[in-house]
C-alpha cells in the first residue's frame, strides 16, 4: 500500500453550533469512546477527546481520506452507546471537519476564540490536560500530538502578542462578576462560599475567591477527594455530615462537579435559612443544581448559559490580531505535514539508490580492491548519485508543499516499484521513551527541524 500524509479528523459539538443541554448529553459517559474506538475494527489510528464545560470535541487520525466515512460513523456509533442518544441525534449534533479545518479549529478553541468568554485562560490547560490524558491512555498518535502541542503553542503566541486575555477573563471569572452584581454586599470577605467538586474548575473558582479575599470556603465531594483539594489548596472540607449546615450559613454555591449527585431545589427549601439571600452558580455543563433552583424566592441562579450572555467582547483590532496568529500557525502547521509525506518518499528513493550504489560499489572493490582508481570510482558514483537525487528531492517538496505528495509517491511505485512508509509517527502508548510529566512537558520547545525529521532521511543524506 503506498503511503500518504495521514488525514486528521474532528468531530465537534460545541456552545456555537448547539443547545448546552445538548452538549451535556453528548458529553455524557463518552469520555471513554477514544479507547473504544481504537479497539474496534474502525479505520481510526489514534484519537483524542477535548471534553470541556461548553463542548465535546473528538480528534481522530486515520490513514487516508477514504477512510473518514467508516472512521465517522464508527465514533458516532459509539458515543450513541455510551450515551443512549440515538445516532440521528448525535449525528445532527457533530460538525465534521477534516484536513486544515481541524487545524485551525483546534488553534482557534486553544487561544480561546472559540469560548463563550473569548480569550479565556482555562481552555488552554484543557487542551493541555486532553493531551496528558490521551497519552496515558495510550490513543494519541504522533501526529495527533504534534498538533495538539503545537495548539498549545499557538495559543502561547496569541497571549503574549496581542491583549486578548490581558484582564484574565475567564468563565469563573466572569460568573463571580455577575455573582458580585447581584449580591447586596459586593465584600467577598464576609462571604460563606461552597464548592461543589475537586477538579480543575474548582482549583480555578477557589484562586480567584482568594483573589477577592473569600476567606470562608468549603469544598464538598460527593468522591470524598474534598480532605485532599483542601490540603493542598486552603479551605474547609466538607462531607454528608456537615454539608447541610454549611449551606444553611452559604452565601454563595458553586457547582463545578459535573457528578451525578444534584442539588435540588427541594434540598435548598428544606433548609432553614430565613431570609437569608443566595446566590448559586452553576459551571457544570451537566448540571450540578436543579435548574428550578432559580426560582425559589431569594435564590438567584446563575448558569453556563448566563455567562455566555454577560460576557464581554473584547477588542476587534486584538481579535484580528489573534486570528491572524492562528491562521499562519495553521497554514504553518498543515504545510509541515504535507512535507513528511515527502520525508517518507525521499527516504525510500534513497534507500533504493543507495542499495544500487553500494552493490555497484561492491563490484567496484571485488575487481579493484582497496587501490587508488577503485576509491575514485567509488567517489565519482557517489558524486553522481548525489547530483541525479537532487532534482527528484526538490520536486518532492514542491508537490508536497502543493498538497501533491500523493502523485509522486505513486510514480515513485510506477517507475520503481518502491512502497513508501506512512508518515505519521507511532502511538505513544506503553513508550517509556515518552513519559507523561504535565503541563511543563506539554510547554516544551518543539525539537529542532532536523530532529523532528525521519531518522533514515538524515543519515541517508549524509551517505549520498
Amino acid at each position: 500500500m503506498i503511503g500518504h500524509t495521514v488525514v486528521l479528523l474532528s468531530l465537534v459539538a460545541s456552545h456555537s453550533d448547539i443547545d448546552l443541554e445538548t452538549v451535556a448529553k453528548i458529553s455524557a459517559d463518552a469520555s471513554q469512546v477514544a479507547s473504544v474506538v481504537l479497539a474496534s475494527a474502525s479505520p481510526v489510528a489514534g484519537a483524542i477527546t477535548l471534553a470541556t464545560c461548553n463542548r465535546y470535541e473528538i480528534y481522530c487520525e486515520v490513514p487516508q481520506s477514504e477512510d473518514v466515512a467508516a472512521a465517522r460513523s464508527e465514533v458516532i456509533s459509539q458515543i450513541a452507546a455510551s450515551t443512549g442518544l440515538s445516532q440521528d441525534v448525535i449525528s445532527t449534533a457533530l460538525v465534521s471537519k477534516t484536513e486544515t479545518e481541524v487545524i485551525e479549529h483546534l488553534f482557534s478553541v486553544g487561544a480561546g476564540l472559540d469560548s463563550a468568554v473569548i480569550g479565556e485562560r482555562e481552555i488552554a490547560g484543557q487542551v493541555r490536560r486532553a493531551l496528558n490524558e490521551a497519552q496515558a491512555a495510550g490513543t494519541a498518535t504522533g501526529s495527533l500530538v504534534r498538533l495538539f502541542q503545537a495548539a498549545s503553542r499557538t495559543a502561547k503566541d496569541v497571549g503574549s502578542r496581542t491583549s486578548l486575555g490581558s484582564r484574565g477573563l475567564s468563565v469563573v471569572s466572569v460568573a463571580l462578576e455577575l455573582a458580585t452584581d447581584l449580591s447586596r454586599d459586593p465584600d467577598w470577605s464576609t462571604k460563606n462560599v461552597v464548592i461543589f467538586g475537586t477538579g480543575a474548575y474548582a482549583g480555578a473558582t477557589l484562586s480567584l475567591l482568594r483573589e477577592r479575599a473569600a476567606h470562608h470556603v468549603s469544598v464538598f465531594s460527593a468522591s470524598g477527594r474534598a480532605e485532599a483539594f483542601v490540603a493542598k489548596r486552603g479551605g474547609t472540607a466538607l462531607d454528608e455530615s456537615t454539608l447541610e449546615a454549611a449551606l444553611e450559613q452559604a452565601d454563595v454555591i458553586i457547582g463545578c462537579s459535573g457528578s451525578d449527585h444534584r442539588l435540588m431545589a427541594a434540598d435548598i427549601a428544606a433548609l432553614e435559612r430565613g431570609t437569608r439571600p443566595l446566590v448559586a452558580i452553576d459551571l457544570a455543563l451537566t448540571h450540578d443544581f436543579d435548574p428550578e433552583l432559580g426560582a425559589l424566592e431569594g435564590v438567584d441562579l446563575i448558569n453556563l448559559e448566563s455567562v455566555r450572555m454577560a460576557a464581554p467582547e473584547e477588542q476587534a483590532q486584538s481579535l484580528r490580531q489573534a486570528r491572524s496568529i492562528v491562521l499562519d500557525a495553521s497554514e504553518a502547521f498543515a504545510a509541515e505535514q504535507r512535507e513528511r509525506a515527502a520525508d517518507a518518499a525521499i527516504v525510500a528513493l534513497r534507500k533504493h539508490t543507495q542499495q544500487v550504489l553500494e552493490t555497484e560499489v561492491e563490484k567496484v572493490r571485488a575487481q579493484h580492491g582497496c587501490t587508488a582508481a577503485a576509491e575514485e570510482v567509488e567517489f565519482a558514483m557517489r558524486r553522481m548519485m548525489r547530483q541525479l537525487l537532487h532534482v527528484p528531492t526538490v520536486r518532492a517538496r514542491e508537490l508536497a508543499a502543493a498538497g501533491r505528495a500523493g502523485d509522486y509517491i505513486e510514480a515513485l511505485q510506477t517507475l520503481y516499484g518502491l512502497e513508501v512508509e506512512s508518515p505519521s509517527a507511532p502511538s505513544v502508548k506503553n513508550d517509556s521513551r515518552c513519559p507523561v510529566t504535565g503541563s511543563a512537558a506539554d510547554d516544551a520547545a518543539p525539537a529542532p527541524a532536523a530532529e523532528a525529521r525521519t531518522p533514515d532521511l538524515v543519515q541517508l543524506s549524509r551517505a549520498v
